[in-house]
């Protein structure tokens, strides 16, 4: 989704066109007041719904009233179009002196304090709810999400178990992601392997999202509005990943005052924003402070943990049809070690960017975007060496109508990575680690420039089709290579409630590091790029209850990858570790997902993610399962409405083991067979318990008790006990 505030007089947001009625549910309490998240299609329509902010039981009839409403569409310059709009319902109880026989109004009663609030009808008499459209978040649809793409907004996260009101967090509940270890931020997904994961925010390309030490996202949950997770075939727009994308979206500004804060066991955070200049701009503030080495200080002396992250954003809007943003976030993550009254740092990394970018609208849908990127990546590792990458990226992205059913996108981006690394300083230069690491993370400048374009074509009111063709030029070393990738998607709609969703594309990446690590690429270009090819067909299947369930097939091919963990092309050897990660391997990805899926921000809520997959390598003419091979993983989560503004939710985490390791002659590789011969099985559950007071309309304050891995269970692997790795959280949570 765009959203469109430079041309904010040449958009007329939707409006109810009929008297709409909210039940006030038989089991409410006082006045609420819930904040709904409607999709409202160019003919009026709400095509969706969502609750973005209340508890229930209010939140439920909410919800189920909003489906029927009928509005008079959004336009742009006239047009209808179709729009996000954010919608409040109030509910009023009835004084207790009022009679329980008095029959409800049947007319509109109007509000003198406030023009825009409409008034409800409802069917229980003495009691009222009123609906009051809230113009702080008026989205033009410019962009669905693609039809093979998994996606979690933040409001319903933030009630999901062991995510800790992460959005990031939640990407290892869904489909197609296989955990190397519980908690630990670093997965595969569809067999590729982490360091083919591409990770972005706001069309921000980003080095990793989650601090050390079992840390929180470096972003603060409340600057996210979802988080996509592209499995494969995934849009024109992204590219330079073998494997899945990760994709992070900026919450919209809001020329409101509004925030949230947070204080808990080992962080605290916050974020604030407004508006200036009688709405024409936007500014943002917001971050998080980890005090964890000195609580750490007081049980293990000798350990430093430490991690801080920021977020800066303003906007302004120059005319009605062009809008500048500034946005700049950043975080640094330390591992430390004190000896004698000394410090060694075992692992340091941070990571700064700055965009700058202009929107402009054309009128008629059409929408250009030009942003400009620096930023700073450092990586400091044990024996002290320090490696560093600036980066410059430049890229415009042009969305234009050019016929009924047909929508344009298409852009074209440059990046420029300036590898360097302290050698001198920080480490011997003749040492022969030193050595290996200078030969594998060569001091160069690598570039990366490329075009796009997909078509969306709706077809017929029931299919929808959207080719797209993406070429790069990759330059490191004195070497270049081109990559062309054609890639398709498709969704038919069979009946209302029956949808038949393909994804099909071709993508490529230079080599990569075994996870990602701000600095630390391969610079060689001489063994060709990593490839893949992904395809994917499944159904997706409205149930009742407002549940939706998906059911996918995926078939991913990898040629010539890095993949130093699932290839287990490492040798026993002080040399071995470069050898690991320059070999490469042929892989092979196939399985089934299955997601059943409602609303977790409902009175209850929840759903059900199951992969049943194969991952295999071939090295050197052997073919064997891959190191993180997991033939069944699945994630339950439910949450509860207990009354009272008091929220209960759990999750339960099940994955099966990985293959037995034989070493061989200083090979650690798979016994080529697939067979039974596997690690045990691991399951954890995570609990959540929350309680809500809310002030006035906005103002609430919330206690939140939360803790991964409850049943303090630990991992297998290899005869290797790891964990257990549990994470508790007590704290406090408030907004306005």
């Amino acid at each position: 989704m765009n959203t469109i505030a430079p041309n904010a007089s040449a958009i007329v947001p939707p409006r109810l066109s009929i008297q709409p009625e909210v039940t006030y549910p038989t089991q409410g309490k006082g006045d609420a007041s819930i904040v709904l998240r409607l999709t409202v299609s160019a003919d009026g329509a709400v095509r969706d719904a969502q609750v973005a902010e209340g508890d229930e039981p209010f939140a439920s009839a909410a919800l189920e009233a909003a489906k029927s409403w009928k509005f008079e569409p959004a336009t742009r310059d006239g047009r209808p179009v179709a729009a996000i709009v954010r919608f409040q319902v109030s509910f009023v109880e009835p004084e207790p002196e009022l009679p329980a026989q008095t029959a409800p109004d049947a007319s509109p009663r109007p509000d003198n304090t406030n023009p825009g609030l409409v008034a409800v009808t409802t069917r229980k008499p003495t009691a009222s709810a009123t609906a009051v459209e809230r113009e702080i978040d008026v989205t033009v649809e410019g962009e669905r999400l693609a039809p093979a793409v998994s996606s979690f907004t933040r409001a319903e996260v933030r009630q999901l178990p062991g995510a800790f009101g992460d959005p990031f967090r939640a990407i290892e509940a869904m489909p197609g992601v296989t955990p190397i270890v519980s908690g630990l931020p670093f997965f595969y997904v569809r067999g590729a392997p982490p360091g083919n994961v591409g990770y972005f925010l706001d069309g921000v390309r980003v080095p990793y999202l989650y601090h050390v030490g079992l840390g929180p996202s470096v972003i603060h949950p409340a600057m996210v509005d979802r988080v996509d997770l592209y499995p494969g075939g995934y849009p024109a727009r992204f590219g330079r990943y073998a494997g899945g994308i990760v994709s992070g979206e900026a919450a919209a500004p809001r020329t409101d005052l509004h925030g949230e804060g947070n204080i808990r066991l080992f962080d605290l955070g916050a974020m604030a924003e407004t508006g200036f200049l009688k709405g024409r701009g936007s500014v943002l503030l917001g971050g998080r402070y980890s005090y964890t080495a000195t609580l750490l200080s007081l049980i293990a002396p000798s350990v430093d943990l430490a991690y801080r992250d920021y977020q800066a954003r303003v906007t302004y809007d120059l005319t009605p049809h062009d809008r500048i943003t500034a946005f700049s976030f950043g975080a640094y993550d330390l591992v430390g070690q004190r000896s004698n009254g000394i410090e060694t740092i075992l692992f340091g990394s941070e990571f700064y960017r700055l965009d700058l970018r202009h929107d402009h609208d054309f009128g008629n849908r059409t929408t250009l975007r030009t942003a400009v990127t620096v930023g700073y990546d450092q990586t400091r590792i044990t024996d002290r060496q320090n490696a560093q990458d600036r980066m410059l990226s430049v890229r415009t992205a042009l969305r234009k109508p050019i016929a009924i059913g047909l929508l344009l996108r298409a852009g074209a981006d440059v990046i420029v990575d300036g590898f360097t690394a302290d050698k001198a300083r920080y480490a011997d230069p003749e040492s022969p680690r030193t050595i290996q690491f200078n030969n594998l993370f060569p001091v160069r400048n690598d570039a990366a420039m490329g075009i796009w374009a997909d078509v969306v074509i709706q077809a017929s009111r029931s299919l929808e089709l959207t080719p797209g063709l993406r070429v790069d030029n990759f330059i490191s070393n004195g070497s270049s290579i081109p990559a062309i990738e054609p890639r398709v998607a498709a969704k038919y709609r069979v009946s209302e409630h029956l949808r038949i969703i393909h994804a099909y594309g071709v993508a490529h990446q230079p080599p990569s590091f075994v996870v990602p690590i701000p600095g630390l690429t391969p610079g060689d270009l001489q063994g060709g790029l990593q490839s893949s090819v992904q395809t994917s067909a499944g159904v997706e299947i409205d149930l009742p209850a407002a549940t939706t369930a998906t059911a996918t097939v995926f078939h991913n091919a990898f040629y010539n990858m890095n993949d130093a963990l699932g290839a287990r092309s490492n040798t026993t050897s002080g040399t071995g570790f470069g050898t690991a990660l320059t070999a490469r391997a042929r892989g092979e990805a196939y399985g089934f997902e299955l997601f059943i899926h409602r609303q977790l921000s409902g009175r209850l809520g929840g759903f059900l993610t199951y992969t049943l997959s194969r991952a295999t390598r071939t090295l050197n003419d052997s073919r064997f399962p891959s190191a993180f091979d997991r033939t069944h993983v699945a994630n339950a989560a439910l949450a509860y409405d207990l009354g009272r503004n008091w929220r209960a939710g759990t999750r339960l985490v099940f994955y099966t083991g990985t293959p037995v390791v034989t070493p061989t002659r200083g090979l650690v590789i798979a016994q080529p067979s697939l067979s039974n011969d596997r690690n045990p099985a691991f399951y954890r559950v995570d609990l959540r318990l929350e309680k809500r007071w809310k002030y006035g309309e906005r103002t609430w304050v919330a206690f939140i008790a939360e803790v991964m891995n409850a049943t303090l269970s630990k991992e297998i692997y290899n005869s290797t006990t790891i964990g257990p790795i549990t994470i508790p959280s007590i704290g406090v949570e408030a907004g306005f």
